[in-house]
């Protein structure tokens, strides 16, 4: 069972939780959040791979766009929720946050797209993913959060910490670097969250 913590980070009132991987343990926390406790906006954070060559381990990506790699493009824009295009857009006033706040960090981040989908991405299907989408990195939830967001019209961000990448690949290296990218992104989420709640509040 999903388990909520809810308090103040930095005189912010948050609720957290950890979802669980993949897709569908994702959008049931995000449509939970929202239906439960009406919160302003939800960011999704923790880990993913990188795809890109120029994404490292422990550098940051910060969503602009999200899209699913595993979900043929018609499903969202010739049915519900119709959209334009299979891009959901991350939130303009806490992506600005987040980009004011890149110039002020020593840390490495990163802004651009992710894309999710529910398995560990293969040499296989790294370059047709690299071609479809060109994306930073990729993770099993983060589009399923913001399709939650969309579908509901509330601000959304993502913020995840790369954990492996092409050259340094595999379950193993997911294991190893998993603890530390992880504290990585929070310790972002909790730098930001006084600028997001003045953007959401202003």
């Amino acid at each position: 069972m999903l388990v909520f913590h809810c308090g103040n980070i930095d005189r912010v009132e948050v609720v957290l939780l950890y979802s669980g991987v993949c897709k569908v343990n994702a959008a049931i926390a995000a449509q939970l959040l929202i239906d439960c406790f009406a919160v302003d906006c939800i960011i999704n954070a923790g880990t993913a791979g990188g795809i890109q060559e120029q994404v490292q381990l422990f550098d940051t990506v910060i969503s602009e766009r999200i899209a699913y790699h595993d979900v043929a493009d018609d499903i969202l824009t010739e049915f519900h929720p119709w959209m334009d295009s299979v891009y959901f857009y991350a939130d303009e006033n806490l992506l600005q946050s987040a980009k004011a706040y890149s110039n002020t960090t020593k840390r490495v981040i990163l802004f651009g797209t992710m894309v999710s989908g529910e398995q560990f991405v293969t040499e296989e299907n790294r370059e047709q993913i690299l071609t479809g989408f060109t994306p930073l990195c990729t993770d099993m939830e983060t589009a399923a959060v913001a399709h939650v967001c969309y579908v509901n019209k509330l601000p959304f961000l993502a913020i995840r910490t790369i954990t492996d990448t092409a050259e340094h690949k595999g379950i193993g290296e997911f294991e190893k670097n998993c603890a530390a990218a992880s504290a990585i992104s929070a310790e972002i989420v909790c730098a930001l969250l006084p600028s997001f709640c003045g953007q959401l509040h202003n």
